[in-house]
């Protein structure tokens, strides 16, 4: 029976595995952050120029909808056009911000499916 050798690993190992419960804490941490920071933030996204425009947080919750007085005026089949188009561009400009925050936060590690 050889001494020292532990669970099949050597100091250097245990030392790696440190950093890595390291890392993983800090991450957890500012993704808890994130999270908050998220639940804060406001993104828009417009269709027709301005004539209609979204509000999400930047967890993707529906926070308001304005639609200006012209927009009124298209008729039900534009207007929803114009909704929908806003909406998505909302959620497209939301997911864009929280990819950008989680590759800020996770920043160097090579985290799988990240």
């Amino acid at each position: 029976m050889s001494q020292g050798q532990g669970f099949g690993f050597g100091l250097g190992k245990m030392k790696e595995l440190t950093e890595a419960f390291k890392k993983a804490q800090q991450v957890q941490e500012g993704a808890k952050r994130l999270q908050e920071e998220l639940e804060q933030m406001e993104i828009e996204g417009e269709s027709g120029g301005g004539l209609v425009k979204v509000v999400l947080s930047g967890n993707q919750e529906p926070l308001r909808v304005a639609i200006s007085p012209e927009a009124l005026g298209e008729g039900a089949e534009v207007l929803s056009d114009l909704v929908t188009t806003a909406m998505r561009d909302a959620y497209n400009r939301s997911t864009a911000t929280m990819r950008e925050k989680m590759e800020e936060l996770t920043g160097g590690l090579n985290l799988p499916g990240i």
